[in-house]
């Protein structure tokens, strides 16, 4: 069994799996200051409560984008469940052939997705991710990472209008009844949800008129994706769980196996 933890800007997904079986998945906040102890002992005491002990693991992967949290969870990855976890970043063995401009700069978690959405779904194939940011990354037919957007996530345009309009309150995310909002929280849930909409749309469009791609798959993740997903048919799939098998695929893909190993 390994362990797959994927860390996000304001969460991190943390997922069991068993071969290729995802026995179980839970969530920690990232912004809370943790030691490797409590990172440890919340991780494992979690494990335990959905009946998986963390002797059993064989082997952990952690893909972050928040370099603070690293030294405390690496250290509570050693010292609690055994293993000594691969780090996603420059060097590991994807499968892929990054091709941009600066293809270190190319964040661990968008490579964990496109990973996964050219194994999963083949290619070409476009990878969008709903979190803090939206991102989209394109995965050519011959497995070449080419190109990535970067948009602001519908929860960042959210905390933007309540904290900097002072009479904007700050509102559940959903899509409101009718675009024609007549009051100010349905008003801003048809700004945000509709906004995302309109601009994923647009987006996957130009992609498809840049790269000249017709036949090109779209694969979304992420906690919000599918509230978009299902009110576009520009997007063929949502895949709740697509970072973390891209976890595994790339720990089946550089591990050379056995506790404590790399």
């Amino acid at each position: 069994m390994i362990l797959t933890i994927d860390v996000g800007n304001t969460n991190m997904t943390v997922g069991a799996y068993q071969g290729k079986e995802l026995k179980t998945t839970f969530r920690l906040t990232t912004k809370t200051p943790r030691t490797s102890d409590e990172y440890g002992i919340l991780i494992t005491q979690l494990l335990h409560n959905h009946g998986i002990d963390a002797e059993s693991l064989e082997g952990s992967i952690v893909a972050s984008v928040v370099p603070d949290v690293m030294h405390a969870l690496n250290g509570a990855l050693v010292r609690y469940t055994g293993t000594k976890p691969l780090n996603v970043g420059p060097g590991i063995r994807t499968g892929l052939k990054i091709i941009t401009e600066d293809p270190r700069a190319i964040g661990a978690d968008r490579i964990v997705d496109a990973v996964a959405a050219y194994e999963k779904y083949g290619g070409p194939v476009l990878a969008l991710d709903f979190g803090t940011a939206t991102t989209y990354d394109l995965i050519t037919e011959a497995g070449e990472f080419a190109a990535g957007i970067t948009a602001p996530g519908i929860r960042i345009c959210s905390e933007a209008l309540w904290t900097q309009a002072a009479k904007l309150p700050n509102i559940e995310i959903k899509k409101p009844k009718s675009i024609l909002a007549q009051e100010t929280i349905s008003s801003m849930q048809a700004g945000l949800v509709y906004g995302q909409i309109g601009q994923t749309e647009y987006i996957i469009r130009k992609v498809r008129e840049e790269s000249g791609i017709a036949h090109l798959k779209v694969v979304a993740t992420g906690g919000l994706g599918r509230l978009i997903a299902d009110e576009t048919k520009e997007i063929d799939v949502y895949d709740s769980f697509l970072t973390l098998d891209g976890l595994r695929i790339l720990y089946e893909k550089n591990a050379k196996g056995g506790r404590g190993k790399e």
